[in-house]
């Protein structure tokens, strides 16, 4: 019996050791679990953390590139970089952001070669248009709450600065083409909301299609869709969008047929704001211009005056300005407050009269020349710009709201001074931040790389008759008569919502925008007449300093020979100052494991 019990005391001790060890084995598997799915879930928060980093940096230098500017600075040295004194300087030194309770550490390395021009390869977004493109590395490290890193990333990325007159129509908003007659479009079409097509004839489109939002097959204020043949190139042939009788969403899944060239939920781009034609110092267009003239309403008599770049006028230059002879009252500008805009016509029979900057632009070519306008040595063949960049304004008590004010250009078919010894042109673009009205051929004769650039644009014919304007009725009873008129410029304006809502919340709700064929205002009879037009159709927005309504203005549309200028597909011939929009496309993404 002791010898039983003993044996089974030993037996007992054996159990309760094996017991004790699987209780230790658990209990140790339990905490080593626990600390790899700790381990894991800290990597893969670190990893998040850290590549929000990335898109930080990424979108913050694609930032730095709108309004002609380029990120500078050095990197922090390879070698513990963002550690003591190597934090980098300017938009590539050492940056901390906190996300999700982590510290994130982010740089930005430069690569060697910066910038480069390319075409962009068939088959990408944007295809075959030119950009200027450079690559940069962001590098972000993920520290978490135990002071260790989680995550260390790279991304390489290229941003691409695309010129947007290499568009035959670029819309920062929704785009409708609803053309009553045949219409042949021989570039590429872009917007960054929706798309409608449609045609009362017949629309073709020769260049890639993309928009950030859907394709309708129809009209955005109505239910409707005329039937008619649109096409797009597939690329090698034109082929129609399916028939319709309603206005009809086309899914990207519907579209394979066309290899490409119909690309819809793009991802928006980023592009100037309207605001960057204010004239003001540290806007764009006002800093970069050759030439600023500003009409003054503030004082007793509306003067015209230059401006330096700080906003301040030169008194020198103003003075040189007035003695420049030309066709408005004898001079190369001036002041008239007689043109009639019935479109701004607020109610019935209301007399609208823009109070107008007006330019002889012969005459001011001369007046350049001759006086030395724009100082510091240039001539009228700068080319620090690609060519020549004017900035004409209105100062009033409503510039910065909807008012009267507006800007004509007229004596502008063709871009050249007649003085002895006078310089060609390499180019011209003119920037308005109120409306613009141009009046007669533009860049007709001997063309030149031009854009015109406003807050609206409105077109005049080689017909109209600045001296009768007084005697025209508010109603439009005594419509003027236009006559065969050219224009050769790309144009970048304002236009309006259809049913004031961008997006399908504005469908099936009237209040047409008048579409991309009715892009320019007309104030005139065309009936019979041609605007020939070759250009790009760019519109960031809606004009911020007119309201009349597409319907409200009093006009017969004309026969419209219009077409994409395909002279801007050549880098070198776009538009002084072109504006372009930026976008980023990745090319490696890389994660460290080991520091």
């Amino acid at each position: 019996m002791p010898s039983r019990k003993g044996f089974a005391l030993v037996t007992s001790l054996i159990l309760l050791a094996v017991l004790m060890a699987l209780l230790t084995a658990y209990f140790t598997l339990s905490q080593i679990e626990n600390t790899s799915t700790r381990s894991t879930a800290d990597q893969t928060a670190g990893f998040y953390a850290a590549e929000a980093g990335l898109n930080l940096r990424a979108e913050e230098l694609r930032a730095r590139f709108l309004g002609y500017n380029r990120p500078s600075g050095t990197a922090p040295g390879a070698t513990n970089p963002c550690t003591g004194s190597n934090q980098g300087s300017g938009d590539f030194a050492c940056r901390t952001y906190t996300v999700g309770g982590r510290r994130v550490v982010t740089y930005v390395v430069e690569q060697a070669g910066n910038p480069q021009s390319v075409r962009i390869p068939p088959g990408e977004l944007y295809q075959n248009l030119n950009a200027q493109e450079y690559r940069y590395s962001v590098f972000s490290r993920a520290i978490g709450p135990q002071n260790r890193p989680e995550a260390i990333l790279e991304m390489v990325f290229k941003s691409r600065l695309v010129p947007m007159f290499q568009f035959a129509a670029f819309y920062n908003k929704d785009l409708e083409i609803l053309p009553g007659p045949s219409m042949e479009l021989a570039g590429p079409v872009h917007s960054n909301g929706d798309l409608y097509l449609d045609a009362g004839t017949g629309l073709s489109i020769r260049g890639q299609v993309t928009t950030a939002g859907q394709l309708f097959h129809g009209r955005k204020n109505k239910n409707e869709c005329a039937g008619r043949p649109v096409s797009v190139i597939d690329p090698a042939n034109l082929r129609p969008l399916p028939v319709c009788s309603g206005r009809t969403l086309i899914p990207q899944n519907a579209l394979s047929s066309w290899n490409g060239m119909i690309q819809t939920g793009v991802d928006p781009v980023t592009v100037p704001s309207p605001e960057e034609l204010d004239p003001q110092a540290g806007k764009t267009y006002w800093d970069k211009a050759d030439l600023r003239l500003g009409l003054d309403l503030s004082g007793t008599l509306p003067t015209v005056r230059v401006y330096q770049a700080s906003g301040l006028p030169d008194a020198s230059l103003t003075a040189a300005l007035n003695l420049c002879p030309g066709g408005i009252g004898g001079k190369a500008v001036g002041y008239t407050a007689t043109f009639p805009n019935r479109r701004e016509s607020r109610t019935r029979g209301q007399d609208i009269r823009i109070k107008m900057l007006e330019v002889d632009m012969q005459a001011l070519l001369n007046c350049i020349h001759l006086q030395g306008l724009l100082g510091l040595g240039k001539g009228l063949d700068d080319s620090s710009e690609g060519g020549l960049v004017f900035h004409l304004t209105v100062f009033g008590p409503n510039s910065s709201g909807i008012n009267d004010y507006g800007v004509r250009i007229r004596n502008a078919a063709k871009l050249e001074a007649t003085a002895s010894s006078a310089p060609a042109i390499r180019g011209l673009t003119v920037i308005t931040d109120q409306a613009l009205y141009v009046q007669g051929d533009y860049n007709a004769t001997n063309k030149k790389p031009a854009a015109l650039i406003a807050d609206s644009l409105n077109l005049l014919s080689n017909a109209w008759n600045s001296a009768n304007e007084l005697s025209m009725s508010p109603q439009g009873t005594n419509q003027p008569v236009a006559s065969d008129t050219a224009v050769y410029a790309a144009f970048l304006g304002g236009t309006d919502k259809t049913g004031n809502v961008e997006g399908a919340a504005g469908q099936d709700r009237d209040n047409y925008n008048g579409g991309l064929e009715n892009y320019p205002r007309f104030h005139e009879n065309w009936n019979g007449k041609t605007l020939t037009y070759r250009g790009s159709f760019v519109s960031l927005g809606e004009p911020r300093h007119v309201n009349g309504r597409w319907d409200r203005q009093v006009y017969t549309p004309p026969n419209r020979d219009w077409g994409f200028d395909t002279d801007f597909n050549d880098a070198a011939r776009l538009p002084p100052l072109s504006p372009r929009f930026v976008y980023l496309r990745q090319e490696r993404f890389i994660r460290q494991f080991e520091q």
